[in-house]
């Protein structure tokens, strides 16, 4: 977005200068900011309107229409009105990973650069023009780099969070594919875009996908890289709003106070290492499960073909393996009744298909999971069809000698688009109601007398 309004606008800006006379008697200035924020408008609708892009067209709307106003603007203010106006039409985005990422990258860029940003001065005289375009482009690989280290340190909460992952490679990749993309792909697909009406456009784009190719290519040699993807186990949001409120210290207050920031930020990180990871899993539908074993990592068996479960239980759990890896069941044994694992003391967790194993692990396990109905005189916990049907998937922590259940849908869970199931017990007490409160049907048969009142 920005590149696309500073194109426009030195374009514009430019050609309207070269009309004689007109420079000294309007605003070109001003009419080429406008110019760009209707291009920029335009490419808000063209890419979708997601809201990183909302964010960043309300930003430069902004100090555009300073621009045209003679009024300076504050990138800091730009910021919180960009959000504010985010969430005004959209208040639900505030949880989703592209507001959040996008905000805190550009309020630790704005904050980063009020403080001055890094530039490498000439030690000589030398003002040959070699001299300065290599100075150039040394300060100008310097900022690359100091904004990738910036925005990526700003994100990884975020990313940690949602997708459990991190990169720590991306300032190689960003140093590689930026260049390429604000000097040789926007520019060819702002090209592009002029020259459809004349319908000779294909060459832009073609030339745009050279660009693109360049980054798929960069991207896959750093994916390449031994540790290019940081697996993180899930945590709770206590630490990412522990991590937010650092985040915000740093990058809004101006005093040596915001140096506390960071120690936020190293709480949310202890707090995220002191996360405990559940020790026994068991997918919605009762057909998948997963026992923590004494390696610490998960062994998973799955009877059905949905391995989606898997998936998000190893990425969860920061694991790197493979949903498809056929060595996820490695410390599960199983046979026609059931299935056995252990856990890392040594407990057994049975997993009961058939009735005829419920008297041996009632006796042994430490806890039977079943599809079937849980048996009723089992003297160990047992976790069968009614709860995992009332409360969705279901993650076990041991604790002490039982386990504390978290549920996707907790006891209260009661939403419009998910509405609380009722158990059996509920069902009846809700179908019990009393006489006198329930709405006795009207008899509109005729009677006697009334049909000999008509005759």
């Amino acid at each position: 977005m920005a590149v696309v309004a500073g194109v426009v606008f030195f374009i514009l800006r430019a050609l309207l200068a070269l009309i004689p006379g007109l420079a000294d008697r309007t605003p070109i200035k001003k009419w080429a900011a406008f110019g760009a924020l209707m291009a920029t408008a335009f490419y808000l609708v063209l890419s979708g309107a997601e809201v990183a892009t909302q964010r960043s067209f309300i930003m430069i709307a902004i100090v555009l229409v300073g621009v045209m106003l003679d009024r300076p603007a504050l990138t800091m203010r730009t910021l919180t009105a960009a959000a504010l106006l985010v969430l005004l039409f959209a208040p639900q985005s505030v949880v989703h990973p592209s507001f959040q990422m996008s905000f805190a990258a550009t309020l630790a860029l704005i904050a980063a650069y009020e403080r001055g940003a890094p530039r490498v001065k000439a030690a000589g005289t030398d003002t040959s023009l070699g001299a300065r375009t290599a100075l150039w482009g040394v300060n100008e690989i310097a900022g690359l780099i100091v904004a990738s280290l910036v925005a990526g340190l700003a994100t990884t909460p975020y990313a940690a969070y949602h997708f459990h992952r991190m990169a720590p490679y991306g300032v190689i990749a960003n140093l590689l594919a930026m260049p390429v993309v604000s000097t040789w792909v926007m520019p060819m697909g702002l090209l592009g875009l002029v020259a459809i009406p004349f319908g000779f456009d294909a060459p832009f784009w073609r030339q745009m996908g050279y660009g693109i190719d360049w980054m798929n290519a960069v991207s896959q040699w750093v994916a390449s890289f031994p540790g290019a993807v940081g697996h993180v186990a899930s945590f709770g949001t206590g630490p990412l709003l522990l991590a937010t409120a650092g985040l915000l210290v740093i990058g809004l207050l101006k005093t040596p106070l915001r140096i506390s920031g960071v120690a936020l930020v190293a709480l949310a990180i202890l707090w995220v290492a002191a996360t405990p990871r559940p020790d026994v899993l068991l997918a919605a539908d009762g057909r998948i499960f997963g026992v923590r074993g004494a390696d610490g990592r998960l062994a998973i068996h799955h009877s059905g073909g949905d391995t989606f479960a898997v998936k998000e239980w190893l990425a969860a759990d920061g694991d790197g393996r493979d949903y498809h890896d056929r060595a996820l069941g490695q410390g599960i044994t199983c046979d026609p009744s059931g299935c056995i694992g252990r856990l890392g003391d040594g407990s057994l967790i049975a997993y009961d298909a058939g009735a005829d194993a419920f008297e041996e692990d009632c006796r042994r396990a430490a806890l039977v999971l079943t599809p079937r109905e849980a048996p009723s005189g089992c003297a160990a916990p047992a976790i069968g069809r009614a709860l995992w049907r009332e409360r969705g998937a279901l993650a076990l922590y041991r604790s002490g000698s039982g386990f504390a259940i978290e549920a996707a849908r907790p006891a209260n869970y009661d939403r419009p688009w998910a509405p609380r199931r009722l158990r059996a017990g509920d069902a009846a007490t809700a179908m019990s109601v009393p006489p006198a409160s329930r709405a006795m049907p009207r008899d509109a048969t005729p009677k006697p007398e009334d049909i000999e009142a008509d005759q």
